[in-house]
C-alpha cells in the first residue's frame, strides 16, 4: 500500500488531519505544542483507493524540548519510508523558519510534496493562503482539519500523485495476533519493541512518559507474525496530573482491550509493585493471554537462587493465575528477548485454540467422576456434558441438572483440571454452569 507522511512544524494541526483521514480519534490532540513524538501509522479509504498515512512529530531545531533531535530522526525516517509528503503550515502565522527548513529538507527528497494549509477557516484566510507560493512548492491546498472543509479536493490530488497501490503488509490487519507491551512508565516497552523489529521505531529517552500513543507494527520474523502494539506507561490516576498523560493512559488501556496477548513488562529492581498488580487485574479482566517480562535482570544484584527465589515470589504476587510464563530480560544487552517472542506465541497459540468436544468430555466426565460437586441442601449436581463456547478466549459450559448449586470453589477445581489436561499457559479460562 502506497505510504502518505503529514509533517510540519508542532501544532499545526498534523494529528488532527491525521485522525480525519483514518476516521478514528487514533491520534491524540491537544492545544500543546510536540504532543506527537512517534510516528504514527493508520489507514485510508477514499474514492475507492486505500492507502497509509503516517502521523510524525513537530519539527524543531534549538527548542527546549529534550525529544527535539529523536523526534526530528523520526520525521526524516518518515519522509524515508513514504511515497508522497503532506507538508502542513498554518495560515494565520504565514511562514516560519521552521516551514522554510523543512520546505529545503523536501526538495532535497525528492519526493512528491503536496503543499496543504491548515485552518483556512472562513472565506477571508483564503487571502492568508497566498504567501506560502514563496516556499517554492507547487500549488496550495486551504484546508480547515478541524471541519474537514477541503480535504476532499486535497484527497484527490493525494490520489492523482500517489503510485498504484503496491502489494504490501497492512499495519493494522484484524486476521494477525495483536500483542500488546504495557507496564508502569520507563521499564523499557519501547526498547523491546525496537530490539524485536531491529530499528528505532519508537523514540527511548531516560525520561518516564515518553511514550504516548499506543503505536501499532507489523512484524514478521523468525516464523512469527502478529501485530506489535507499544503503549505508553500507566501511572496511578493520583499521579496523572496532566490531560496528555489521562489520554495516553486511556489509549494504553484500549490497547489492552483490543490485544489478544499483553506483554506486561516490569523492573527488576522495584519487582511487582501496586501498579503492576492493577495493569496485570486489568489484562485478567478482559480476558487476555499474559506474559510477564522482568527487565533490566543485568542490573539486578544475584546469587546462584536469585532467579527462582524471584520467579516464586512473583508467582505467589499473582496467585490464583500463577501460570503465566515469566522471562527474564535484558533489553538493552538484548538478553533473551527471543524468549518473549516465542512465550507469546505459545500463549496466543493456547489462547486461540479449539478443544474438541469429545477430548474435553474423555478427560473432564472422569474427573468429575471422581470428585463430584458437594451436595447443596439435599440436592445433588449431576454433571453430564462439557463444550467449548465460540468466545475469542477459552470458555466452557458444563451442563447439569442444577447450575445454580456449583459455587466457585468448585468451578476454580474445573479450571485447574482443564489447564492439567490441556495446555492453557498464560490465557484467562472462564467456567459457565448451564441447565441441560
Amino acid at each position: 500500500m502506497s505510504l502518505v507522511a503529514i509533517v510540519g512544524r508542532p501544532n499545526v494541526g498534523k494529528s488532527t488531519l491525521f485522525n480525519r483521514l483514518v476516521g478514528m480519534r487514533q491520534a491524540i490532540v491537544d492545544e500543546t505544542a510536540g504532543v506527537t513524538r512517534d510516528r504514527h501509522y493508520g489507514k485510508c479509504d477514499w474514492n475507492g483507493r486505500e492507502f497509509s498515512v503516517v502521523d510524525t512529530g513537530g519539527w524543531t531545531t534549538n527548542s527546549d524540548d529534550v525529544f527535539e533531535e529523536a523526534i526530528r530522526k523520526q520525521v526524516v525516517i518518515a519522509i524515508e519510508e513514504a511515497d508522497l509528503i503532506l507538508f502542513m503550515v498554518e495560515a494565520a502565522t504565514g511562514i516560519t523558519d521552521y516551514d522554510s527548513e523543512i520546505a529545503d529538507l523536501l526538495r532535497r527528497s525528492g519526493k512528491p510534496v503536496v503543499l496543504c494549509v491548515n485552518k483556512v477557516d472562513s472565506g477571508e484566510k483564503v487571502f492568508d493562503t497566498y504567501q506560502f507560493y514563496a516556499l517554492g512548492l507547487g500549488e496550495v491546498w486551504s484546508i480547515s482539519a478541524a471541519n474537514g472543509s477541503g480535504t476532499g479536493d486535497l484527497l484527490d490530488e493525494v490520489l492523482r500523485l500517489l503510485p498504484e497501490n503496491t502489494a504490501a503488509e497492512d499495519d493494522d490487519r484484524p486476521d494477525l495476533p495483536h500483542i500488546a507491551i504495557v507496564g508502569k512508565p520507563n521499564v523499557g516497552k519501547s526498547s523491546l519493541t525496537n530490539a524485536l523489529l531491529g530499528e528505532e521505531r519508537n523514540i527511548v529517552t531516560p525520561v518516564a512518559g515518553t511514550t504516548r500513543d499506543s503505536i501499532s507494527t507489523y512484524y514478521n520474523k523468525f516464523g512469527h507474525e502478529f501485530m506489535l502494539v507499544d503503549t505508553a506507561g500507566m501511572r496511578r490516576k493520583s499521579k496523572v496530573n496532566e490531560d496528555l498523560e489521562f489520554y495516553s493512559v486511556m489509549r494504553a488501556i484500549r490497547a489492552i482491550e483490543k490485544a489478544d496477548v499483553c506483554i506486561l513488562m516490569i523492573d527488576a529492581n522495584s519487582g511487582m509493585e501496586a501498579q503492576d498488580m492493577s495493569i496485570f487485574n486489568l489484562i485478567i479482566r478482559n480476558r487476555k493471554g499474559c506474559v510477564v517480562v522482568v527487565n533490566k535482570w543485568d542490573l539486578f544484584i544475584k546469587d546462584n537462587n536469585t532467579l527462582k527465589e524471584y520467579e516464586n515470589a512473583l508467582r505467589r504476587r499473582l496467585a490464583p493465575f500463577d501460570d503465566v510464563p515469566i522471562i527474564f530480560t535484558s533489553v538493552i544487552k538484548k538478553q533473551r528477548i527471543l524468549d518473549v517472542l516465542n512465550a507469546s506465541a505459545h500463549v496466543y497459540e493456547n489462547y486461540s485454540r479449539r478443544l474438541p468436544t469429545a477430548r474435553l468430555n474423555e478427560a473432564m466426565l472422569p474427573e468429575i467422576e471422581n470428585y463430584p460437586p458437594p451436595a447443596w441442601k439435599g440436592k445433588y449436581v449431576r454433571i453430564k456434558y462439557v463444550t467449548q463456547l465460540p468466545t475469542r478466549f477459552p470458555a466452557f459450559a458444563f451442563f447439569c441438572n442444577l447450575p445454580q448449586y456449583v459455587k466457585e470453589p468448585y468451578k476454580r477445581f474445573l479450571e485447574n483440571k482443564l489447564r492439567q489436561h490441556f495446555d492453557l499457559i498464560g490465557c484467562p479460562v472462564q467456567i459457565f454452569m448451564r441447565s441441560k
